[in-house]
């Protein structure tokens, strides 16, 4: 079947209204530049978008948007004139390359109602032309195996058969900026490829402990950044933070089993920093609720206490198979099972509190003062960008 058209369909934009005109933009930009390179045309309008094709691979097109936040699918379409034999005739096409001893159903969308047949005499014209040419077919009006979709418009006949799931979600960049704290393993980067699909764009802080954390642990956490980057097209700018000397303080001045509460909060406190210099409106994370001791509703309560600012937390109640499942479809997952260790793993307290008091927490951390060493890892935080595969101090202008 020789394809003209790509139907996409929009995902959460579709319920808004007054500024839907302001998403559309935002998507159609999104689409332009992934699309970058072939010889295609986008259409937009209020409920969906047409990109036509000119002779491109229909499918070297779908694998481009399949990760495009705020389209919810798409469909290869062929366009055809309104006459009754060539419509028969892509119907005919279409059925015959349907698995023997499916159901199928002819859809219809009639929007040039001066049409000489009506959706039933469409229906009727069609399926009977089908089921007289083919014999491993049959009709199922509900819950049919096939369904071929036949818009009518004005201009021509567009016929389709195949709906392929994309993201959905709203179009990255209407959602406002993140930071996201990124720790190497599963579900940090699910959870910021989860927040790009709500359309936020995000930055992401990372924290290395050298020599304790290898040159392996960093460089991992920069192929999840090239990863996650390719699956969305928008280049994710990743911060490094040098944490040894904040780490071995902690791990020195301040109680075993409320270091890590300790160590989270330094950490919270230097991404709300971090998130105010770039212009994020949230720090964002992975934390699923109950999973490990600083990951308790008491220990949350007590790590957020150090900042203003929302911490999302998009897969906070999710099952863990569920998270694996979901790196294993956004292709993140082997990378994050490579296994280098980072600072949090190295320096994990033997018996965690669970539901660690902040009265206590703060009493210890009052006899260190962070203050000097948290700007000391800002004036040597290093930055990482795909594809410009360049290092820099985000904070030169500070210092």
């Amino acid at each position: 079947m020789k394809y003209d058209h790509i139907l996409v369909r929009y995902g959460e934009m579709t319920l808004k209204s007054k500024n839907r005109k302001m998403f559309v933009s935002a998507l159609k930009k999104r689409m332009v530049r992934a699309l970058k390179g072939l010889d295609i045309h986008i259409k937009t309008n209020r409920d969906r978008a047409y990109i036509v094709l000119n002779e491109t691979d229909p499918y070297v097109v779908i694998e481009r948007l399949k990760h495009i936040s705020g389209i919810l699918s798409v469909s290869p379409v062929v366009r055809i004139d309104k006459e009754e034999a060539a419509m028969k005739d892509t119907a005919l096409k279409f059925a015959e390359s349907f698995e023997e001893g499916k159901t199928f159903k002819i859809e219809v969308k009639r929007a040039d109602k001066t049409f000489h047949l009506d959706t039933f005499g469409i229906q009727h014209l069609l399926g009977g032309y089908i089921l007289e040419h083919t014999n491993h077919l049959t009709v199922k009006v509900k819950k049919p195996d096939y369904m071929i979709m036949t818009e009518v418009r004005q201009d021509a006949v567009y016929m389709y058969y195949e709906r392929i799931a994309c993201l959905g979600g709203l179009p990255l960049g209407t959602g406002g900026k993140a930071l996201l704290m990124l720790s190497g393993g599963i579900d940090s980067p699910v959870a910021g490829l989860e927040i790009m699909r709500k359309g936020v764009e995000i930055e992401a802080i990372h924290f290395h402990s050298p020599p304790y954390t290898s040159p392996m642990a960093t460089d991992k956490v920069k192929q999840l950044v090239d990863i996650m980057s390719e699956q969305t097209g928008f280049d994710i700018k990743l911060h490094i933070i040098p944490f040894t000397e904040l780490q071995t303080t902690i791990y020195d001045r301040i109680p075993d089993n409320l270091s890590m509460t300790t160590t989270r909060r330094v950490m919270l406190t230097m991404s709300e920093k971090l998130s105010h210099k770039i212009g994020a409106e949230a720090v964002a994370n992975g934390e699923n609720l109950g999973q490990v001791a600083s990951q308790t509703l008491t220990s949350m309560h007590a790590i957020n206490e150090v900042t203003s600012l929302p911490v999302l937390r998009p897969l906070l109640t999710l099952e863990k198979n569920d998270i694996i499942k979901m790196a294993k479809d956004f292709g993140s997952y082997e990378t994050s099972i490579l296994p280098y260790e980072d600072c949090c793993t190295i320096f994990k307290p033997k018996a965690p509190k669970t539901k660690p008091a902040l009265e206590k927490v703060k009493h210890f951390e009052a006899s260190v003062d962070f203050e000097p060493m948290i700007d000391k890892a800002l004036q040597n935080i290093e930055v990482y960008v795909p594809n410009e595969k360049e290092e820099k101090n985000e904070f030169e202008d500070l210092l």
